[in-house]
């Protein structure tokens, strides 16, 4: 991933705290804890090479990837039908795979036709097509994801508005925006976030190193939804860190009320992110209860441990 990377010699320079809780988050959790809230921890793809060896057992095949990880893992951010439309056939197999895992889900990133290509204009074709397909996960359909692009900043405001207002009713829907101005100008950030809770639209939140306006906590919804970007090597001690400092807000946050947590792992060179996606299953399942199953790495001799 290389969204928000920074040079390795510019990382020890930023500061990883995280801001204070938005107005909407604010506003939204106003509850009691719930007694078993949802916790769902993946990564946003599957198919990595370098896994093999590391939690896929030796000479495993590309197309065996899914069925290994689903057995690590509870969600996977699916970023691959970002890329076109996904086939319905597509959907079913990738389901199949997963079947296997009882609590699996898909969280399905809408396809980029859609928010890049169309930027949400007469895109009523693509959207039906799109929802067609993903609605083959079944009971494995998790939160879709619809990331706008740099430049869908708040000029297209009203257009974002329209469109998230046509989609269906009982879609969960997490929203990420990366255009800087949504951020900088007070009055289109407290617009937009009113606007997603107003339609009970969940805020994706970004933890990325070089884009720390990304990172609004704002939760329009009682749930979150969480990209972290870790930068892995030399830099996992730091990646550690932000994770701790994430597992003490969110219990915060279920102390008040909130009732998911869609946590997804990224590193810009994904070859360790199974190392970090671990530490996290561990911190969240010995600070917040989440008892998510910890993933089980290949020893010296192929064999799980």
């Amino acid at each position: 991933m290389e969204f928000g990377k920074v040079a390795p010699e510019e990382i020890r320079k930023i500061d990883f705290t995280l801001p204070a809780d938005g107005r909407q988050t604010q506003i939204n959790l106003r509850a009691k804890a719930l007694e078993n809230p949802q916790f769902y921890i993946g990564c946003a793809k599957w198919g990595r090479k370098e896994w093999v060896d590391l939690i896929y057992p030796p000479k495993t095949k590309e197309k065996d990837f899914l069925c290994e990880y689903a057995k690590h893992f509870n969600a996977i951010e699916l970023n691959a039908v970002f890329y076109s439309i996904p086939r319905e056939e597509q959907i079913i197999k990738w389901k199949e795979m997963a079947d296997a895992k009882a609590d699996f889900v898909f969280c399905p990133k809408f396809s980029r036709t859609i928010t890049h290509i169309k930027r949400l204009n007469q895109a009523q074709a693509e959207t039906d097509l799109y929802l067609k397909a993903i609605s083959a996960f079944g009971d494995k359909l998790g939160p879709c994801f619809l990331q706008l692009s740099d430049n869908f900043g708040p000029k297209n405001f009203d257009t974002l508005h329209k469109y998230l207002e046509g989609l269906p009713k009982d879609l969960k829907l997490f929203v990420e925006v990366r255009h800087q101005d949504w951020f900088k100008d007070e009055a289109a950030r407290l617009k937009l976030f009113a606007m997603l809770s107003q339609l009970k639209i969940g805020a994706a939140i970004t933890d990325a190193s070089g884009r720390r306006d990304c990172l609004h906590m704002e939760l329009t919804t009682p749930e979150a939804f969480i990209r972290f970007v870790g930068n892995g090597g030399n830099f996992l001690d730091s990646d550690k860190k932000r994770v701790d400092d994430w597992a003490e807000r969110l219990e915060q946050w279920l102390e008040k009320g909130l009732q998911g947590v869609y946590f997804f792992l990224h590193q810009h060179d994904e070859k360790d992110t199974p190392l970090i996606a671990d530490y996290t299953i561990e911190k969240f399942n010995k600070r917040l209860g989440s008892h998510v199953p910890r993933i089980k790495f290949i020893d010296h001799q192929g064999k799980l441990f």
